[in-house]
């Protein structure tokens, strides 16, 4: 796989959808929308974010990340691309469930959940390989364009999966990251 070369490329969690409050429901492509605090949370990321020199703005389709990047966008005077793959993981038949009664409910497949690596896949859904390889090739896609530095607003375990390409560890380390709702990874 060609590599991307994202030294200018920053990627930003969505704000707060009422599914990130405990206990947290999975979320996956369910299309959850922004609560309040989550539209406070990305107009103070379109703060943060106004001293940078961003030239292109990219987001998943799905609300919760594509209303965030609006709201950036509108303070920074971009028009986000949307683009499905950057979307979270497809999470199958544990989307819009708890994820404290998963754990209860199948201990078994919460615990390879909880292991990640090469081989997990959602029950019904993706693997985590699969998501990691449809968010790289879109950032490779983001990269060619030469409009950067590029903001991309997606989803903590999209943020993740790229981290996790970039570690000796794999994907085997996806649950070592901690990426909170509209934290900044630069790359």
């Amino acid at each position: 796989m060609a590599e991307c070369s994202t030294k200018a490329i920053l990627l930003a969690r969505h704000g707060e959808t009422d599914d990130n409050i405990p206990p947290i429901r999975v979320q996956g492509f369910t299309d959850t929308p922004l609560n309040d605090t989550g539209r406070r949370q990305a107009a103070e990321l379109a703060e943060r974010l106004a001293r940078e020199s961003i030239a292109s703005l990219w987001s998943s389709d799905l609300s919760r990340a594509r209303e965030t990047a609006e709201i950036v966008g509108e303070r920074i005077g971009l028009v986000p691309r949307l683009d499905s793959r950057l979307r979270e993981a497809n999470r199958g038949r544990w989307e819009g469930r708890r994820f404290i009664d998963i754990e209860r409910e199948e201990p078994e497949l919460y615990a390879a959940w909880r292991r990640a690596g090469d081989s997990f896949r959602f029950p019904g859904g993706e693997s985590l390989h699969e998501q990691m390889d449809r968010v790289l090739e879109c950032l490779r896609d983001v990269d060619a364009t030469g409009e950067l530095p590029a903001l991309v607003v997606c989803h903590g375990g999209s943020i993740r999966v790229v981290l996790c390409s970039r570690d000796p560890r794999g994907l085997a380390a996806f649950h070592d990251f901690e990426v909170p709702n509209v934290a900044v990874v630069h790359l």
